[in-house]
């Protein structure tokens, strides 16, 4: 068996599922294929892979990002999810800035925006 040849199923502990749903389907227009018997949304990803938000109510976000989806266009996805109502982060350090929602990382950009439980999410493009 090999890992790396399997599709990966990322849980996220939301406290309102509700809210997370729509968030998850309008905002970030993701395919919402149903709901488990825990009454977790469910939706499926490119490749085969699996998004599960959890339904915990006394959960707390991580302050890393939780997960990044990889775009071909990240000035055009900003905005279009921007459009949608979703509000990108910008950050202003000294080994770390955003010029228009987006930093270059060595050969890679990438721009980051919070869903309503405040769970960190990032766009990312291989420059």
């Amino acid at each position: 068996m090999s890992l790396t040849k399997r599709s990966v199923a990322m849980m996220m502990p939301v406290t309102d599922i509700d809210r997370s749903r729509t968030f998850y389907s309008e905002s970030l227009g993701l395919d919402y294929t149903g709901t488990n018997d825990e009454g977790s949304a469910i939706y499926a990803l490119e490749g085969g892979s699996t998004l599960v938000l959890l339904p915990r109510p006394d959960s707390t976000p991580s302050e890393s990002t939780a997960l990044s989806f990889e775009v071909d266009d990240i000035h055009s996805e900003i905005r279009d999810l921007k459009g949608r109502g979703v509000v990108f982060e910008d950050y202003d350090l000294p080994d770390f800035s955003t010029v228009d929602h987006v930093c270059v990382l060595g050969a890679e950009m990438a721009a980051w925006f919070k869903d309503p439980d405040g769970n960190v999410l990032c766009l990312h493009q291989d420059t």
